[in-house]
């Protein structure tokens, strides 16, 4: 394939939402609307639900057509390996970190990547969450080539912590 040919998909690109096979609907809704904070914007019965942040009309799709009472997939399977939801500020990860400790919700992980600093933690149904801010894109660490120069070091959850002090 020439570089002509290579097709790039545009910058402004996003990605709008994640549907998720879910075994018990409200379940799902303790997690996502009750810890994260989600809001409902509109049900199917009580066989899917679309949840957002700040009125869009749903980030997240959450169904129980083929998964009703279904037990998590299998870690070493193939699906999806984490959602992952980005924060507007670092104050705005803080609080939600504050939240996540309050409600003795387990965490999986917690990481400095240099790009953005993120929380992991698992909903109901094992499904993997990443919650993170991303630094300025000017503050991105590069390599000396100018490549991105992505790590993963433990996240000082103190310093994080304090901001909501």
């Amino acid at each position: 394939m020439s570089k002509e040919e290579l097709y790039r998909i545009p910058a402004q690109t996003q990605i709008g939402h994640v549907h998720l096979k879910v075994a018990n609907i409200d379940r799902s809704l303790d997690f996502y609307c009750g810890l994260l904070g989600f809001e409902i914007t509109t049900r199917y019965g009580n066989e899917a639900v679309f949840i957002s942040a700040g009125g869009y009309h749903h980030h997240i799709g959450l169904n129980v057509w083929y998964s009703k009472n279904a037990p998590p997939a299998k870690k070493e399977s193939v699906g999806l390996f984490h959602t992952a939801i980005r924060y507007p500020t670092r104050k705005d990860l803080a609080c939600i970190y504050v939240r996540i400790l309050k409600t003795g919700h387990p965490l999986t992980g917690a990481a400095d990547h240099g790009v953005s600093h993120a929380l992991y933690l698992n909903d109901p149904d094992e499904n993997g969450v990443e919650l993170y801010w991303d630094r300025p894109k000017e503050d991105w660490p590069k390599k000396p080539d100018g490549a991105l120069d992505m790590y993963t070091k433990p996240l000082d959850l103190n310093a994080l912590s304090a901001l909501m002090q």
